[in-house]
C-alpha cells in the first residue's frame, strides 16, 4: 500500500476542501498596489513617480496612463543595461542574483531577463499551488511517490559579473528544495550536462533506475528523449519500461500539434496538464481536468494588464503601437485575443511578453495562449494567428492519418505574388498538392479575413513535406537545441530564405 502517498493525497484533498480561492480582479488590485509601493524608491519608479500613481483612487488606470509599454530592446536599452554595469535599484529593489537567458523563436542572441530572487519565490509558490490543484485530477496515492522527469536546460549556470545565467528552466531546477530531490529525475549531476545530446543519453542510459510516474518540459523536446529512451531499449511504447507514467506537465507551447505524435509513444493514456512558465515569471497553470485552459496566477508577483489583438494596435514588426489601448482583469471579455502585457517582481514593467492569449473563463481567470504577435501572419490582411494555423494542421492530421508535430509558414512572393509557403514535419509520404488544397480550404472556413485575401492578394498555397527531424536539425544549427527552445511558426521572407537553403542541403547530404 502506497503510505506516504495516501498521506500526500489526503492531505492535498482536505486541503482542497478548506482553502477557499481569492478573486482574482481583487487579487491583481493588491498585486500592483505591492508592486508599486515595493519598487517607488528604485530609478524606474522615481522617473514614473510611483509615490503620486499609488495616491491615485483609479491604481491600474492611472498606472496604465504614466508608463509606457515596454519590451525587452526597450527596457534592456533604457533601464536594465545599467544593472550590467554594477548599478543597483534600477527597476526593482538590489540587484538580480540570475539573469534567465532566451534567445526566444525569433531572435539571434539571447535576451538576458533579471531574474530576482523576489521572483524565484513567487515561481516556486506558484509550483506549489499547482501541485496543490492535483487534488482536481483524481490521481491514485501511489501516483505520488513516484519519480518526477523533468527535462530542461542545463542548471549548470555560468558565472557572471557577480550573478548567474541561464534558462529559467535550468534556474528553477536548481533551486528546487532539499525534500523534491530524491523525487526529481535525471537528478543534478545529468541535469548539469550542457550538451543536449549528450545529457539525452545519459538518461537513456539511467532510464531502467527510475519508477517514473510524471514528466515535465517542452512538448519537441520531450519526445526526442522519450523515442531515445525506447530505441536504447527496444521497447515498443514507454509504458513497456516506466508502467506508473500517468501525468505530463507540458510548457513552452501549445500541446495540440504534438499530441498525436506524443501519443504514439505511450501504451496507455496519460493525464495532460499545461502550464505557462516563461522567462519572466510562472505565468499560468492548468488547475482542473474539465478544460485544457490554465488559470492565472493571479495572487503571485505578477501583475497583467491586456491589449485587444486587433492588426490596427500592431505594427509590421509584431509590436504593439505606443497608444493601444489596454484593460486590467476586471475588464476582459471571452471570444477576444489579447496581447499579454505583465509587470513584475523581476523590475519588468508594462513589459510586453510577445504571447497572444484568450479567455475561456473570465471569473476563473482561465486562458489558452493563441500564438504570438510576431507570428500573427497578416501580410496581406490573411490576419491568421497561431491557433487557427494549429487548427489546420490538426484537421490535416486527422483528415490524412498523419502525425505533423513541427510546421513553419511565410508569406512569399513568387513572381511578383504573394503565397503563403507551408513546411510540415511529416514522416509519411504525402501528396503535396492535395495537403496545400485541404488546408487553404479548412483556412477558408474558419477564417473570412483569410477568404477574402484568397480572393485578392493571397495567390495560392504551397505545401513542402520535410523530415520532422529537419526541424530539429535547424535548431541546432541556430545552437538553440533543448531546454526551452521553440521553433518559429512564421518567418519573415528574410529568415525563410536561410530555412529553404538549409532544407535543400540537408535533404540531399
Amino acid at each position: 500500500m502506497a503510505i506516504v502517498g495516501s498521506i500526500v493525497k489526503g492531505f492535498l484533498d482536505l486541503r482542497d476542501q478548506l482553502v477557499s480561492e481569492k478573486n482574482p480582479v481583487d487579487s491583481q488590485k493588491e498585486v500592483l498596489s505591492k508592486l508599486l509601493e515595493t519598487a517607488k524608491e528604485t530609478d524606474f519608479g522615481k522617473h514614473y513617480k510611483f509615490d503620486e500613481i499609488l495616491q491615485s483612487p483609479d491604481l491600474e488606470r492611472t498606472f496604465a496612463d504614466k508608463v509606457p509599454y515596454f519590451d525587452y530592446n526597450k527596457m534592456n536599452s533604457e533601464w536594465w543595461f545599467k544593472i550590467h554595469e554594477g548599478a543597483k535599484d534600477v527597476s526593482w529593489p538590489g540587484k538580480p542574483d540570475y539573469f534567465a537567458l532566451s534567445s526566444g523563436t525569433t531572435g539571434k542572441t539571447s535576451k538576458r531577463i533579471p531574474v530576482t530572487n523576489d521572483m524565484i519565490k513567487a515561481i516556486k509558490d506558484a509550483g506549489i499551488k499547482q501541485v496543490y490543484a492535483l487534488a482536481n485530477f483524481d490521481l491514485p496515492a501511489d501516483f505520488y511517490e513516484k519519480d518526477i522527469m523533468m527535462l530542461g536546460s542545463s542548471t549548470d549556470l555560468d558565472n557572471v559579473d557577480e550573478h548567474l545565467e541561464g534558462e529559467i528552466s535550468g534556474i528553477s531546477a536548481s533551486k528546487i528544495p532539499g525534500w523534491f530531490r530524491g523525487y526529481y529525475k535525471p537528478g543534478e549531476e545529468i541535469a548539469e550536462i550542457d550538451d543536449w545530446d549528450e545529457r539525452v543519453n545519459k538518461i537513456a542510459e539511467k532510464a531502467t533506475e527510475w519508477d517514473i510516474g510524471a514528466l515535465s518540459g517542452i512538448p519537441s523536446w520531450m519526445e526526442l528523449m522519450l523515442k531515445e529512451v525506447i530505441k536504447k531499449h527496444n521497447l515498443n511504447n514507454i509504458h513497456e519500461l516506466w508502467p506508473n507514467l500517468q501525468v505530463y506537465t507540458s510548457g513552452g507551447v501549445a500541446f495540440s500539434p504534438y499530441e498525436k505524435s506524443f501519443n504514439a509513444l505511450l501504451g496507455k493514456p496519460i493525464t495532460v496538464i499545461d502550464t505557462y512558465l516563461a522567462s519572466e515569471g510562472f505565468i499560468a497553470f492548468q488547475a482542473r481536468p474539465e478544460t485544457n485552459a490554465m488559470q492565472l496566477v493571479t495572487d503571485g508577483g505578477i501583475y497583467f494588464e491586456f491589449v485587444p489583438f486587433k492588426p490596427e494596435y500592431i505594427d509590421q514588426n509584431g509590436a504593439l503601437v505606443k497608444d493601444a489601448p489596454c484593460i486590467p482583469l476586471s475588464d476582459v471579455e471571452l471570444n477576444q485575443d489579447y496581447v499579454l502585457i505583465i509587470s513584475t517582481v523581476s523590475g519588468a514593467w508594462r513589459y510586453v511578453i510577445g504571447d497572444t492569449i484568450e479567455f475561456t473563463d473570465v471569473e476563473r481567470a482561465e486562458i489558452k495562449i493563441t500564438g504570438r504577435t510576431k507570428f500573427f501572419l497578416n501580410v496581406v490582411g490573411s490576419q491568421l494567428s497561431v491557433n487557427k494555423m494549429d487548427d489546420a494542421v490538426n484537421h490535416l492530421e486527422d483528415q490524412f492519418s498523419i502525425k505533423i508535430p513541427e510546421y513553419t509558414i511565410c508569406a512569399k512572393k513568387i513572381d511578383g505574388e504573394f503565397h503563403h509557403c507551408w513546411y510540415l514535419g511529416v514522416d509519411a509520404q504525402i501528396d503535396e498538392q492535395e495537403t496545400a488544397e485541404s488546408l487553404d480550404n479548412f483556412l477558408k472556413e474558419a477564417n473570412k479575413n483569410y477568404k477574402v485575401a484568397r480572393s485578392k492578394a493571397l495567390k495560392g498555397v504551397k505545401v513542402t513535406g520535410v523530415p520532422v527531424s529537419m526541424f530539429h536539425e535547424w535548431n541546432a544549427a541556430n545552437k538553440k537545441k533543448g531546454g526551452q527552445v521553440k521553433m518559429e511558426r512564421v518567418m519573415g521572407e528574410e529568415k525563410f530564405v536561410e530555412w529553404e537553403k538549409f532544407v535543400e542541403k540537408n535533404r540531399h547530404s
